[in-house]
């Protein structure tokens, strides 16, 4: 019999073994209908424990007054998480984007370049990030590239 979460489809366990056994820091970027989380993870035999993480309805701490599930809002969740793992001394790390489809583009990866601009080295081809209109959200309306660059300022960038 499979595992519990191979049955239910929630954990490929070959990927999750080979993640572990970099044994890097797994940045685990994850999404629902209204969200975009990024967390930092470190493996441990007791279990996982997470280092730092950011939501992205904390955006709006920071100004952020439009969706939390669009790309400039992965961006942006992608970033903040970046320079919280950058403070506590986080350099390097491992995507882990579970189960979703390696998609061009998409907002997973724009989490990933948000973690990129934070300064955390991640292994990555260049082809695979979106591109930088769609990062700013010049798709979505006029003002959100003047949005996005505000909640930068505010996190520090």
């Amino acid at each position: 019999m499979q595992f519990r979460r191979r049955r239910e489809g929630k954990t490929n366990y070959r990927r999750r073994l080979a993640l572990l056994k970099s044994r890097k820091i797994r940045i685990v970027v994850r999404k629902s209908l209204k969200n975009i989380g990024v967390q930092f993870i470190k493996y441990s035999p007791k279990g996982d424990e997470i280092l730092a993480s950011a939501i992205s309805s904390q955006l709006q701490e920071y100004g952020w007054d439009g969706s939390c599930s669009n790309a400039p809002s992965a961006y942006l969740t992608g970033f903040l998480a970046g320079k919280k793992a950058k403070e506590i001394g986080i350099e390097e790390g491992v995507l882990d984007i579970g189960l979703y489809p390696s998609t061009k583009g998409g907002n997973v990866f724009a989490a990933l370049k948000g973690i990129l601009d934070a300064g955390i080295e991640v292994s990555h081809g260049k082809e695979i990030l979106p591109s930088k209109k769609r990062l700013m959200g010049e798709h979505i309306s006029d003002r959100t590239p003047e949005m996005v660059k505000k909640v930068i300022n505010e996190i520090g960038g």
